[in-house]
């Protein structure tokens, strides 16, 4: 699951389509390695999430160092470079809160990115971001050039075919529309009958819409996917009612309505949709090669976290709590295939 999502007004006295001109502009020019927010964890003992996250986190300290029982577990391979080279697929235009660039204009920051600089200390690795398309972030998994992305990839049957995962969040997918629409999914996909709605290509979110329009079609009704470039593109067409809704990641949603409120353009939610389906939850993974082995010590890593608060801590200052997981697991039952 990925989307693009808008950082209007974080960026005071710009427009929203500015300030992601703005962004794409800070995520064109840091492709390939990158820098992360904060400390790294392994020199200090601390890492510093929501750093320059232009208000869309409270920055904070998170005490975190190398467990070696958990680090023992690591592939040899990885061990012996001393690096997790993490992927995260936020080019061209990012999405606020879980990856994008920073008010510096350079840096990466995130939920993401911050998390995976929380794992990679709990494992003794120094972090190395590298930042791409969503598409080439499996290219770099499949090439080995990425040990695990940490991008808000869902855990899903079909990706297991390919790969590993550990999760570590709930997947939530949400509608956003005008303020002004009366319009709402209502947990039922018949409600898109004679819609045109607006995702992401490559995404588990296109998916699920594209599953929702195959059922639609077979009921001779229609429901239009439209596609676009980058979040400003988006946004303009659902300004301008090219498009009635549009469907992706619930946080960046979450995000997006609640800054874009007391504006011309303001929207809102129009309901949520598990990533896996009506009947189970799906859940959002840090994802690496099938049988790489660094799934489980990955799994373990974040377990840690989870039971020694700075898993809370870390969702709290990304204002994400109401994803928390209770556990970390490996390769748990995903989107289905059949995904009915």
């Amino acid at each position: 699951m990925r989307t693009p999502s808008l950082r209007s007004r974080l960026l005071r006295g710009l427009t929203a389509g500015t300030a992601v001109t703005t962004l794409a502009i800070g995520l064109a020019a840091c492709g390939g390695n990158s820098e992360a927010a904060g400390n790294s964890g392994k020199s200090s003992g601390t890492v510093t999430v929501g750093a320059i996250s232009n208000g869309a986190a409270k920055e904070t300290d998170l005490k975190v160092s190398e467990v070696k029982s958990i680090s023992a577990k690591l592939p040899k391979s990885i061990a012996k470079k001393g690096k997790l080279v993490i992927g995260v697929g936020a080019l061209p235009t990012g999405s606020v809160p879980i990856q994008y660039v920073g008010d510096d204009q350079k840096t990466l920051t995130g939920s993401e990115p911050d998390f995976g600089r929380l794992v990679a200390a709990v494992l003794g690795l120094k972090p190395e971001l590298k930042n791409s398309t969503w598409e080439n972030l499996f290219v770099g998994i499949d090439s080995g050039k990425v040990d695990a992305a940490f991008s808000n990839v869902t855990d899903t049957e079909e990706r297991k075919k390919k790969y590993e995962f550990a999760t570590y969040r709930q997947d939530n997918l949400g509608f956003e529309v005008p303020k002004k629409s009366t319009w709402n999914f209502d947990g039922d996909y018949k409600n898109l009958a004679g819609k045109t709605v607006s995702v992401s290509r490559g995404t588990n979110q296109e998916k699920v819409l594209l599953e929702w329009k195959a059922k639609l079609k077979k009921e001779n009704k229609d429901l239009t996917v439209k596609y676009y470039p980058d979040n400003n593109s988006v946004y303009l067409a659902l300004n301008s009612g090219k498009v009635d809704a549009h469907f992706g990641p619930n946080p960046s949603i979450a995000y997006h309505t609640t800054h874009t409120a007391n504006t011309p353009n303001a929207t809102r939610s129009a309901g949520k949709y598990s990533g896996a389906g009506a009947k189970l939850q799906g859940l959002i993974a840090a994802t690496s090669k099938k049988g790489s082995g660094l799934a489980e010590p990955v799994s373990e890593a974040i377990n840690y976290l989870i039971k020694h608060g700075q898993y809370a801590k870390w969702l709290a200052a990304w204002n994400l709590s109401n994803e928390a997981v209770k556990t970390s697991q490996v390769n748990p039952p995903g989107l289905p295939l059949d995904n009915s």
